[in-house]
This record gives structure tokens, sequence and C-alpha cells, in this order.
């Protein structure tokens, strides 16, 4: 068990490193750029529009169910909900959906890649795959999920409003109140912080899984289930981590 998991450590390492040489054509590394920006921010959008929505809602649902005295101002809801999304569900949630979306789609492409030998092709023609096919994918994560994270918590917060103002559990000028109150700036760093480190594993290990794939399809699909548990474990995982530091 010990081995396996430093032979997987160092060869993820190694292909860490084996990203940075110089580009043979620096226009076709900044098309692969566009285009995974494209796959991983636009293509993900719509399932981070929904879950984000009922991500705000059903947390101001529960929160006022929890807050039952009548000494608690009815603001302290929105304030309870705005950090809640803010510190965690926004990034943390978030991430943990992209994983699954995000990351078996790259470990997948990969891996299909290596399988019908495209890769060898290209390492034939002497082009570094690991810096033309990764580093793209890697790049294209840290520049659209951290938008992707603060869509959500935008959505979030609107959607918890929304909830918390058609159950009429909460006015609107109420929930605005709330927002306003004791807002720590820092908390904002913190919840990107999260999301850039977030961001780096969903796709760096989905990258390592997808590209070292050996066998058939039976071995892609086992790389992309892989890399899904290995993403979500090392997230939640360095979200300890970060709370523990930062915090």
């Amino acid at each position: 068990m010990e081995f396996r998991f430093f032979y997987h450590f160092g060869a993820y390492l190694l292909m860490l490193k084996g990203m940075f040489s110089k580009p043979e054509n620096p226009k076709m590394y900044w098309k692969q750029l566009m285009q995974q920006s494209v796959d991983i921010g636009i293509g993900s959008l719509g399932i981070v529009f929904i879950i984000s929505l009922f991500m705000g809602g059903v947390t101001t649902l529960q929160t006022a169910y929890q807050l039952v005295s009548p000494i608690i101002p009815k603001a302290t809801i929105a304030q309870i909900v705005r950090d809640t999304i803010i510190l965690e569900f926004a990034p943390t949630l978030t991430s943990i959906v992209l994983a699954g979306v995000v990351g078996s789609k790259i470990a997948s492409e990969l891996g299909n890649m290596r399988i019908s030998e495209q890769i060898d092709a290209l390492e034939i023609m002497g082009i570094n795959t690991r810096g033309y096919l990764v580093m793209p994918k890697i790049l294209g994560a840290l520049l659209t999920i951290p938008c992707l994270v603060v869509i959500a918590g935008f959505l979030g917060i609107w959607g918890g409003k929304m909830a918390g103002v058609m159950a009429g559990i909460i006015s609107n000028d109420e929930f605005i109140q709330g927002l306003r109150q004791e807002l720590k700036v820092y908390n904002i760093f913190f919840a990107l912080s999260k999301s850039y480190t977030f961001a780096f594993i969903i796709s760096s290990v989905s990258a390592y899984y997808g590209y070292n794939v050996q066998g058939g399809a039976l071995e892609i699909g086992k790389a992309s289930t892989t890399a899904v548990v290995v993403s979500c474990v090392l997230i939640l995982f360095s979200d300890y981590a970060l709370s523990a530091i930062l915090l």
C-alpha cells in the first residue's frame, strides 16, 4: 500500500515536472488553453447554476429552522447564509461536483488518447505531450474554476434570498441588512484560495490518471472513477488543512 502511494506520488510529480519545457508552437498551446477554458468553464456553468440556487435555498430554510428564538433578529439568517456559502458551500461543494464533471472528462479524454496511441504518435513527432495536453487543462481549470466558484457564491446567496422571501421567513430588506453586517473581506480571500487549490487538484489528478492509462476501454472507466474519488478525498483533506492554517 505504501509502495503504491509513493510510486503514484513520484510519477505524479514527474508528470508535473515534464510540463515545463519550451513550447514547440506557442500559438497551438494558446489555442489548447482557450479550448480547455471553454470546455471546463462554459461546459460546467449549467450544473453550477442549478446546485448553487438550491444550495442557497436549502441553507436559508435550514438556518431559519434552527433559529427559532424571537430574541435573534431575522437579519442574522442572511448573515449565516452568506458566510456559510462563501466559506464552505461555494468553493467546496462546487469543486466536488466539478471533480465528477470535469475530472472524469479530463481522465477519459486523455485515457482514450493513450489507448488509441495518439499520445505515442505526438511523442514520436517530438512534441512534449505533458506540456501540450496536460498543462492547458490545468491552466484552464485554474482560470475558470475560481470564476465558477464566484458565480456559485452569488447565485447561492441570491437563491437563499429568494427562498427566504418566497417562504415568508425573511423580508427582502432584512436579508439585505444581514448581508451587509459584519462582512469580512478575508473570507472572500479564503474562499478564492480554496478554489485555486481545488482547481489544481481536480485538473492535475485527473490528468495523471488519464495520461497513465494502460489497457483498454475498461481501464479508461476505472481511471475516470479513480480520478474522481482521489480528487474528492484530496479536496476534503485540503479543505481541512487550509481551514486549520488560514483560519
